[in-house]
């Protein structure tokens, strides 16, 4: 099953060229804040996941492949996991990870999910922090639950409110006080990180998409930022929220760099630490749901 094939569109979607020819090398510097500073958020939910012995999972924009590996611990040899992911930068990492391992029940494939997934064979479906990227949230979601079997259930996690995500919404509030707002051109990744922060829309989309049995659960944990404060800068000034804005700014961010970075450093430097490094609290919503059937 290590074999990879390859399921891609004719032509990727501007959201995924961006995702390849931007940032997915941001997330890959910074994968040790992006995997490890999610820690303590996948300990709270993956002994609860409903995934047994002999299951087939489907793990949609797995990324770096971690949550796939670990999802085909749990299902055993009996079981597969496929991962797939829009980025070839990430599915190259993980087919790397995989290589390291004794598994031989995983498969990585290219591919988007609001354009095609596999249909309709899976036990479970998983996304970690990637429907909130859905462009067309509902066309993804529907053809999350189109790979499941009559009464599959799948899970996606998603960030709740930013107020509630200070170690995203902090570092913006601070970088608009010297930059403007991206535009209404400016290239993103999609919706972004608190697309799917309302419950009441979200299970509307869900409902759309045709699932039944759908549940809402608040995870509070935190999340681990950089090793150190000069670490959690650089990763906030490439990536999310406030990278957007840094980066859309072009030339008169750099130019203001100075006064920005000296602001951050007083914001993260008064955070709390752990082992590991710098963390800041942030929620999210585990959501889970069924597919109509047996």
């Amino acid at each position: 099953m290590a074999d990879s094939e390859t399921h891609a569109p004719l032509e990727d979607t501007e959201f995924v060229r961006f995702w390849n020819e931007v940032l997915a090398p941001k997330f890959t510097r910074f994968r040790h804040v992006l995997v490890g500073g999610l820690t303590y958020h996948s300990e709270a939910v993956f002994p609860k996941l409903p995934v047994g012995v002999g299951d087939r999972v489907l793990d949609v924009g797995c990324g770096w492949g971690d949550t796939a590996i670990k999802l085909a611990r749990v299902v055993g040899p009996e079981g597969e996991v496929v991962g797939i992911d829009c980025c070839d930068a990430f599915l190259a990492d993980a087919k790397a990870d995989l290589a390291e391992t004794d598994l031989t029940n995983v498969t990585f494939l290219r591919g988007d999910a609001e354009v095609t997934l596999p249909e309709g064979n899976f036990d479970f479906v998983f996304a970690r922090f990637g429907t909130m990227f859905f462009a067309n949230p509902v066309a993804g979601l529907r053809n999350m639950r189109r790979a499941l079997r009559p009464g599959g259930r799948m899970a996606h996690i998603v960030w709740r409110d930013p107020a509630d995500n200070p170690w995203l919404s902090m570092a913006k509030d601070i970088v608009l006080q010297y930059l403007p707002a991206p535009g209404e051109d400016a290239r993103t990744c999609g919706p972004g990180p608190f697309s799917m922060a309302d419950e009441a829309t979200v299970r509307k989309m869900m409902e759309i998409a045709g699932y039944t049995d759908i549940a809402f659960e608040r995870v509070d944990a935190p999340v681990r930022v950089g090793d150190d404060v000069e670490d959690a800068i650089a990763f906030q000034l490439a990536i999310g929220p406030a990278g957007e804005v840094f980066r859309e700014a072009g030339d008169l961010a750099e130019q203001k760099r100075p006064e920005i970075e000296a602001a951050l450093a007083e914001a993260i430097g008064g955070q709390a630490r752990d082992s590991d490094g710098i963390v800041i609290d942030s929620s999210s919503w585990v959501i889970s749901a069924r597919n109509p059937g047996n």
